[in-house]
């Protein structure tokens, strides 16, 4: 029997909604914050399935090294190496040169340590690729201020004067400027950032937090849902799903509030 108009048109929303859901879990990235790959990968299985990019930070990567990354590419994952270089700028693209060859699909530095240190880290990457083709450049992005950066420290205690917005404009553009590919910055941002260096330019946004969840250390959030609507164009989350009681289901519900956007 043929299928019905209104069955097919049901059959065609189901793998719509199942696209913008795979969509916004590949923009979701999951912060693995632990001591050791032990514990990271009891999360992971946990997480068996869901499309997310995984997001390894200093603790992680100074415990299990290159090859916890590694791993993480072969069970499919996309990675951001969360390491936040800033030195000068000959160290910089040696470390981007490594990084590159490693495998990661994104990796940063901190717009402080300015354009030509921003440079050298895209020089460094184009250099891995050189010299093995098969290698992709990974995104390149700036730390414009650490979304647990208040004003009253950015202006008292590290000496920048002036607003945290006005700030994290001035870096986004200088990061743009330099070559690189998106920043991170908070959410409240994201719309500021698309409107001085176009749309394209991506915001990688922690400082997440579901309705009602604890705001821990951070001081400038959003809410899943509304980083989206802002145009963040990922979310970097840890607590909410690493600390959940089923951080499959946290992850799971906040992949569902992206979609609904």
């Amino acid at each position: 029997m043929e299928r019905n108009a209104a069955q097919q048109q049901h059959e065609h929303e189901n793998v719509g909604q199942v696209e913008k859901r795979n969509e916004m879990a590949g923009r979701l990235m999951v912060a693995l914050d632990y001591p050791d790959a032990g514990q990271a990968r009891l999360l992971l299985d946990q997480l068996e399935g869901i499309p997310c990019y995984m997001k390894v930070g200093m603790q992680l990567f100074y415990a299990a090294g290159p090859d916890f990354i590694r791993e993480l590419k072969e069970r499919g994952y996309s990675v951001f190496l969360d390491v936040k270089m800033h030195d000068i700028p000959n160290t910089v693209r040696g470390g981007a040169e490594s990084l590159t060859l490693l495998g990661v699909d994104m990796f940063n530095v901190h717009a402080a340590g300015g354009a030509a240190m921003m440079a050298a880290a895209l020089e460094g990457a184009a250099k891995a690729v050189s010299l093995h083709p098969s290698l992709h450049i990974p995104l390149i992005i700036a730390v414009t201020q650490l979304t647990s950066t208040s004003q009253e420290v950015m202006n008292s205690e590290i000496g920048i004067a002036g607003s945290v917005t006005d700030t994290v404009v001035r870096y986004a553009k200088l990061a743009a400027e330099a070559g690189l590919h998106g920043v991170v910055a908070s959410p409240q941002e994201s719309a500021v950032i698309a409107a001085a260096c176009g749309p394209d330019f991506r915001t990688v946004t922690p400082g997440i937090r579901p309705a009602g969840a604890s705001l821990d250390d951070q001081s400038r959030v959003m809410t899943p849902g509304q980083a989206i609507r802002q145009g963040s164009h990922y979310l970097v989350v840890g607590r909410p799903i690493t600390a959940a009681a089923d951080p499959r289901a946290a992850a799971l519900t906040i992949i569902e509030e992206m979609s609904e956007v």
